[in-house]
C-alpha cells in the first residue's frame, strides 16, 4: 500500500516535543505526490468531515485495519554497516582490542564486493523490517563497496546517509586496513560526495553523503585538518566518535590536550550537521561548545554497556537543549532494533540516577542528580530527537514532514503485545508498545509514502 496522493484515516502517536506524546484519534493525513504530509486534519475540526466524505469519493482515503497504530519511522543515528555479520559476537573484550582482534580484520574483508553485497543488503533489508526508516551508516575505506551500500539503500527505499570510513594513521590503524595517506581520505571522501549527489535514481535526496573521519586516534591531523575544510566547503553531514571510552577519552587529551569535542571542534568538525556518537565522558564546557555549535549526539545505551564504562547524562543534555538521537551502533550494541535502543536508554538512565552498588546505602549509592527518562522521551529521541539532531524533516506527522511511518499491529500472531482490555488507553497503550513489540508487530513500513518493509507488506 504505497501512500502517495493519498488520505490516510489513522490512529497512533507521536512525539514532536521531548517528554510530551500526542495521541492520535481517527486523524486525516493527506500525503502528497512526493510522499510529504500536506495537512493533518483533526475530527474536531469543522472541516473534518467534508475532506473525509470528499476522500471516500474519489477513491483515496485509506484507513487503517482494527488494532494497527501508526508510529513514526525510527531514526537510527549510529549504525556500522559493516559490523554486522559479527552482530551479538566479539563482545567480550575492551574497545581498542575489539577493534584490531575482531572489527578491522572484518571490514578488510569489504574490499570483496561480492561479500559486502551479500552483507548490505541483508543490513538495510532487516532494519527496514525492524521499523528503522532512517540510518546513519558508518561503511569501510573501500569506495566501491560504500558506492553499493547507497546503492542498496536507494533500491531498498532507505532513508538513509552514508560514509566512507577515513582513517589514515599508521600508529593505530593496521598496514591492510587503512586509507594510504591523508590525501586519500580526503579524495575518497569527495569522491563519494560527488558519486551519491550525482546519482541518477537519487534525484529526491533519499540517501546523502556524511564525512566520517572514524574518530580522532584513527586520523592523521592532516587528515583531519582537510575532512574539516571539506566540510565547511560541501555543508554535508558529518559523524565520527566522540569520548566514546576510557581509552579514547584519554587518548585524545593525551595526543591534543584538550577533549574529543574541542578538538573535533579546532578542525572544523563541529557544527550543525555533526553527529557525535556515544559521547560519554562530555565535560560542561564540552556540552556549552555542542549547544553554541547545535552538532548532536548519539546516544547509544547497549553499545555504551560493553565499551564505554560510563553511562551518558541523556537527561541532562537534554535538559541542556543539545540535539540528541538515539543509536544502535550495530554491531557494538548487538541489536538491531530501535524498541531494543529505546527500553535501553530507559533502564540505563534509572541506573545512572539509582547508582547500582549494592554495599552502599540508597542516599549514598543514587548519583543525587535527576537522570531518569521514561518511554514518553526515548520515543522522542527515537523518532523526531534523531530526526532534528540529523536536521531530516522526519519523526512526526505534520505538514512539511515526510511520510516515515511504521504500522504497528497489535494483534499479529507472531508480535509480542499482549492487550488487556480497558488498561490499553492513549499513551499506555503506547507504553505497551516501546516496552513489548517486536519486529512481528511491524506490519507496514513505509519511506517518503511508499511500502517498503513489514509482516503485511503489498507488491
Amino acid at each position: 500500500m504505497t501512500l502517495r496522493n493519498t488520505w490516510l484515516l489513522a490512529r497512533g502517536f507521536h512525539a514532536p516535543v521531548c517528554g510530551a506524546v500526542e495521541v492520535l484519534e481517527d486523524v486525516l493525513i493527506a500525503i502528497g505526490a512526493g510522499g510529504f504530509i500536506a495537512d493533518v486534519v483533526y475530527p474536531n475540526e469543522e472541516r473534518f468531515g467534508a475532506l473525509k466524505s470528499e476522500a471516500e469519493q474519489q477513491g483515496i482515503l485509506e484507513k487503517l485495519p482494527d488494532g494497527g497504530y501508526l508510529l513514526p519511522g525510527f531514526v537510527d543515528c549510529h549504525v556500522h554497516a559493516p559490523q554486522y555479520p559479527q552482530l551479538g559476537s566479539a563482545l567480550d573484550v575492551p574497545l581498542e582490542v575489539w577493534l584490531h582482534r575482531y572489527t578491522f580484520p572484518l571490514e578488510a574483508r569489504f574490499a570483496d564486493l561480492s561479500y559486502a553485497r551479500r552483507a548490505y543488503d541483508l543490513l538495510v533489508t532487516d532494519l527496514l523490517s525492524n521499523g528503522t526508516t532512517t540510518a546513519l551508516y558508518f561503511a569501510t575505506i573501500h569506495q566501491e563497496a560504500t558506492r553499493l551500500l547507497a546503492d542498496i539503500c536507494l533500491s531498498k527505499g532507505q532513508r538513509a546517509l552514508v560514509g566512507k570510513v577515513a582513517m589514515d594513521h599508521p600508529e593505530n590503524c593496521p598496514d591492510y586496513y587503512r586509507d594510504a595517506s591523508p590525501e586519500a581520505a580526503i579524495e575518497g571522501t569527495r569522491a563519494l560526495i560527488d558519486y551519491i549527489f550525482a546519482h541518477p535514481v537519487n534525484g529526491e535526496g533519499l540517501v546523502k553523503p556524511v564525512i566520517t573521519p572514524r574518530f580522532i586516534p584513527a586520523c592523521t591531523d592532516a587528515a583531519l585538518e582537510g575532512l574539516g575544510r571539506l566540510a565547511q566547503e560541501c555543508g554535508c553531514h558529518v559523524q565520527t566518535h566522540c569520548s566514546e571510552s576510557d581509552w579514547e577519552h584519554g587518548y585524545v587529551l593525551d595526543r591534543h590536550g584538550m577533549t574529543d569535542a574541542a578538538s573535533l571542534d579546532r578542525f572544523g568538525l563541529l557544527g550543525r550537521k555533526t553527529m557525535l556518537a556515544h559521547s560519554n565522558f562530555l565535560t560542561p564546557s564540552d556540552m556549552e561548545l555542542m549547544k553554541v555549535r547545535e552538532a548532536a549526539v548519539a546516544h547509544c545505551p547497549l553499545s555504551n554497556a560493553f565499551f564505554a564504562g560510563a553511562v551518558f547524562p541523556l537527561r541532562a543534555a537534554l535538559e541542556k537543549g543539545l540535539h540528541v538521537g538515539l543509536g544502535t551502533d550495530i554491531s557494538g550494541g548487538p541489536s538491531a532494533s530501535m524498541f531494543e535502543a529505546s527500553r535501553n536508554a530507559i533502564t540505563v538512565s534509572r541506573m545512572l540516577e539509582t547508582g547500582v552498588d549494592p554495599e552502599k546505602p540508597a542516599a549514598e549509592r543514587a548519583s543525587g542528580q535527576p537522570a531518569r527518562i521514561d518511554f514518553r522521551q526515548a520515543f522522542h529521541v527515537a523518532t523526531a530527537g534523531g530526526a532534528k539532531a540529523l536536521d531530516l524533516p522526519v519523526g512526526q506527522f505534520a505538514p512539511g514532514y515526510a511520510f516515515d511511518a511504521i504500522l504497528i499491529d497489535c494483534h499479529a500472531p507472531g508480535g509480542t503485545i499482549r492487550l488487556w482490555d480497558e488498561a490499553e488507553t492513549g499513551d499506555d497503550l503506547l507504553q505497551r508498545i516501546i516496552f513489548t513489540a517486536s519486529k512481528g508487530n511491524i506490519a507496514k513500513v513505509w519511506v517518503a509514502g511508499r511500502e517498503v518493509a513489514g509482516t503485511h507488506a503489498t507488491a
